[in-house]
């Protein structure tokens, strides 16, 4: 009965934030234990947390880089463009797009995640729809530039939402199968593109058309189921019991109340400390890669000679062999409760797949220069998540997760801008300003991760105190 009453002066009044102080201290999980399952529990908050936010981002990040099979399907020489023009339309989609990530989050928080997200993904579909029937150069910039500026809120609030429903040792997995959804964007994306190019001329309207016209659609649906299936906060969250909240919030460490204010005080004070920018530099220099082959396998792989469905049909098994790989380090990673080792190896696979690349050219190569571009994507999309659950994970609060999770995607993302320049047609086929920069920026990778990895080791030195017990306080930060 001890035990009962200690756990019901937790639950109070359930998810009335008023029971709640805004920064609580925590008391010990064991009187919960008796009346929780704790693996259904996690079970149940797998199924109302990941699944729809990996549908969601499927959906957005497929509509992002679509034009990349656009590209090769007739959009230019249909819309006349020229030069770099292209990749202008690439790159404006980057500039709402990172501008606006921290105000999306402030915004998220006050809202509640159901409302903010599922709207966002609304005006994604209608405006990708709208995309579908440009006819010039300057229509294709003005839908970008709204596409960029839908997007701004999903990704970094969904890994907002997503830390606070996890412990650390639980954690990369659930973001490594979210982040997962940018890897299979890019291989469904050449499927559904491969079909759909078979629909050219129909109805009048050319295949590139039709990619935009009913991925819109189908964006536009999910946003409506997103409104009912997305959950919000553990304290917002109907689907738990009370016993059940005061539990999760207890085993997360995340009482502190979302409508604690974000004030431009705080945001200026995260960016004075080091983790802020490191953070942000590990992000951007992983993401150049990224997103140039988002936007250019499909490019690359044409240049080897095959036909447009062919094309699209071989952009498919590097996000496949990413996805393998990125599935095995989450998993490896929780295991063993420490994200840099795994790291350096996808940054090793990185190294040696854009090394291929630079060195070997030509259809006579073709199977090496194959397999450098899949490692280049294993590399590059196999740790994307493990560093920003490395890095977000390693916030503490609402405020900090608020602000560090859009700054260091909003900044990371400023590596899709040079990406969209990189590989341009004067320098096909063999691309070595691309190759060479994204060579780089791998290198560049390393170092901050490093420098990172050396930041959390002296913070956790400075935390537990050398020769002093402190294990719960040295597993809070991973290295």
């Amino acid at each position: 009965m001890a035990d009962r009453k200690g756990a019901d002066d937790v639950v109070g009044g359930g998810s009335n934030d008023a029971s709640f102080s805004s920064r609580s201290e925590f008391v010990a999980e064991e009187p919960f234990r008796a009346y929780v399952d704790e693996t259904k529990l996690l079970r149940k908050t797998d199924l109302h947390v990941v699944p729809i936010l990996f549908l969601v981002y499927l959906a957005a990040f497929l509509d992002r880089v679509n034009i990349s099979n656009a590209l090769t399907m007739g959009l230019p020489a249909e819309l006349g463009l020229e030069g770099q023009q292209s990749n202008i339309a690439l790159c404006i989609f980057f500039v709402p797009y990172i501008i606006f990530e921290v105000p999306s989050n402030v915004l998220m928080k006050k809202l509640n995640p159901h409302i903010w997200l599922s709207g966002c993904i609304l005006c994604f579909g209608i405006i990708m729809l709208c995309q579908g029937f440009v006819k010039s150069y300057s229509g294709l910039l003005a839908t970008r530039f709204f596409l960029g500026l839908a997007e701004a809120g999903i990704f970094p609030g969904s890994f907002y939402l997503i830390s606070f429903w996890y412990t650390k040792e639980e954690a990369q997995k659930r973001f490594t199968v979210y982040w997962s959804s940018t890897i299979l964007a890019g291989a469904f994306g050449g499927l559904l593109a491969s079909a759909i190019a078979n629909m050219n001329h129909m109805r009048g309207l050319s295949s590139w058309r039709w990619v935009f016209i009913l991925e819109g659609i189908a964006t536009v649906l999910i946003s409506v189921l997103a409104f009912f299936c997305i959950t919000d906060f553990p304290r917002e969250a109907k689907w738990l019991s009370p016993e059940e909240r005061a539990f999760l919030l207890n085993k997360t460490k995340t009482d502190e109340s979302r409508l604690v204010p974000v004030t431009p005080r705080d945001v200026l004070a995260f960016l004075r400390t080091p983790k802020a920018w490191l953070g942000g530099l590990m992000y951007l220099s992983v993401l150049v890669t990224s997103y140039s082959l988002s936007y250019f396998t499909p490019t690359i792989i044409q240049t080897l000679g095959y036909s447009t469905i062919q094309t699209q049909l071989h952009s498919v098994p590097p996000f496949a062999a990413a996805f393998g790989l990125a599935v095995v380090l989450a998993y490896l990673s929780d295991k063993a409760r420490i994200r840099s080792p795994f790291i350096f190896l996808g940054l090793a696979l990185l190294i040696t797949g854009l090394s291929i690349l630079i060195t070997t050219h030509g259809s006579a190569h073709f199977s090496a220069e194959y397999a450098g571009v899949c490692l280049t994507a294993m590399g590059s999309f196999g740790i994307g998540g493990m560093i920003i659950c490395w890095y977000v994970m390693n916030l503490r609060g609402h405020v900090e997760r608020s602000i560090g999770t859009a700054w260091m995607i909003g900044f990371g993302n400023c590596g899709g801008i040079v990406a969209t320049f990189l590989f341009v047609k004067k320098d096909a086929p063999y691309y070595h300003t691309g190759y060479t920069v994204c060579l780089s920026m791998g290198c560049l990778c390393i170092a901050s991760c490093a420098c990172y990895a050396f930041y959390i080791w002296r913070q956790r030195k400075a935390e537990v105190g050398i020769g002093k017990e402190g294990d719960g306080i040295d597993r809070e930060l991973y290295l």
